[in-house]
């Protein structure tokens, strides 16, 4: 069989909107590789929490996965969906730039570099037009007087912890799964899950190296959300705290 390296990507103030969570991708990309002949010799997730992805080194497991495809012979990097790699295309012109082919499984194995170019800049289109939109529409609410924002700083502060908060648990829904899937292997102890799951090539929210007290967070975030899913979620560092030494999980990785 011919070998491919399988790249996920989940972006979580997206997710909702693409309908392809980690499972989903990954059920994708088994059914293409299974249909095409392909054996995924390698499996790399990006998990991220924010904007400015459009770059890679802000995917550090994009990156090894272009590294393990030329390490397998220049063998393709398999995609459930275009926008998993990018919207941007510029960012997918300088992947091609990579000479490392990749397979939209969506698309299937056929499609041309140019038609990728293609369908990228169609979806970069629309991004623009929404964000064109929504700019004019703040406009024109500023012109009929409407106060926008919140010149509470308190308020918006504790806004903030909010949404940082959201985007902790949407990381934490995206893990917890993986981590049930390594328990029902068998393995047990925190550490050996950590070992796991950067065995598997999975980021931490930092994009490091996963360790227990990481695991521990993931865990204990779900079993807090389980008890209390009303409870807003804790994303600041206490008071006496470091600042900028947590991070969205609320531990020190």
């Amino acid at each position: 069989m011919k070998p491919a390296i399988a790249y996920l990507r989940v972006s979580t103030d997206r997710q909702g909107k693409s309908g392809l969570g980690l499972d989903a991708q990954r059920q994708s990309i088994a059914r293409f590789v299974e249909a095409e002949g392909f054996e995924v010799v390698g499996e790399f997730v990006d998990v991220e929490t924010g904007k400015g992805a459009d770059a890679l080194a802000k995917r550090p497991r994009l990156s090894a996965a272009l590294a393990a495809a030329k390490r397998n012979g220049g063998c393709p990097v398999v995609v459930a969906k275009l926008d998993r790699l990018s919207r941007d295309v510029a960012f997918i012109s300088d992947l091609m730039s990579k000479k490392v082919p990749f397979i939209v499984a969506e698309l299937g194995p056929k499609v041309e570099t140019f038609m990728l170019h293609i369908y990228a800049a169609v979806a970069e289109q629309e991004r623009a037009v929404i964000s064109r939109r929504t700019k004019e529409a703040l406009a024109a609410a500023r012109a009929r007087g409407t106060v926008l924002g919140s010149p509470d700083l308190a308020l918006a502060r504790q806004r903030s912890r909010e949404v940082r908060g959201i985007q902790a648990d949407a990381f934490a829904a995206n893990i917890l799964p993986i981590i049930h899937d390594i328990q029902a292997s068998g393995v047990k102890s925190l550490r050996q899950i950590a070992v796991a799951l950067n065995a598997r090539g999975i980021a931490s929210a930092r994009g490091g190296t996963w360790t227990a007290v990481q695991v521990t967070d993931i865990i204990n975030r779900d079993a807090r959300l389980k008890s209390n899913p009303h409870q807003p979620a804790a994303a600041e560092p206490q008071d006496g705290a470091e600042p900028g030494s947590r991070t969205p999980l609320g531990s020190r990785w």
